[in-house]
């Protein structure tokens, strides 16, 4: 995609502080971190999110990213790290190529929203429906 801020950053076109890269991924610090160490990890190959990825390309994302968890625990120390993917614009993904957040997260931080929401019961028919339409929608 010729306007899509991280296939430049694969082309060198835009720079980046890179973390790790081999063959088919790019690991990057992101520009607007939330915390110490958040990373980026991204498919040279432009797709747009996971609905476009190929389950191979979900594979090698998953292998790097447990891979850079290993060395944001043994750099930073972290008590937790986040890993954090949107797809699509209605759970506000900005940037339409696939990324997947590693956020490392310590004592004292404000909580992250998106790991801290608030417990309601539902109700278990609807739940049950709602499951059962899912299950029967794979393909």
């Amino acid at each position: 995609m010729g306007d899509c801020i991280f296939c430049k950053i694969i082309k060198g076109e835009i720079p980046c502080i890179k973390v790790y890269e081999d063959d088919s991924m790019l690991a990057f610090a992101d520009i607007n971190p939330i915390s110490k160490g958040h990373t980026l990890i991204i498919p040279k190959r432009h797709v747009e999110n996971m609905w476009e990825a190929t389950e191979g390309e979900l594979v090698t994302i998953m292998k790097t990213a447990k891979k850079l968890i290993h060395a944001i625990k043994d750099a930073l120390n972290p008590q937790g790290v986040a890993v954090l993917q949107l797809n699509g614009r209605a759970v506000n993904q900005i940037v339409m190529h696939y990324h997947l957040h590693l956020i490392p997260r310590s004592e004292g931080e404000p909580e992250l929203k998106q790991t801290a929401w608030e417990l309601i019961p539902g109700d278990m028919d609807k739940i049950k429906e709602t499951a059962e339409k899912i299950a029967s929608a794979i393909r």
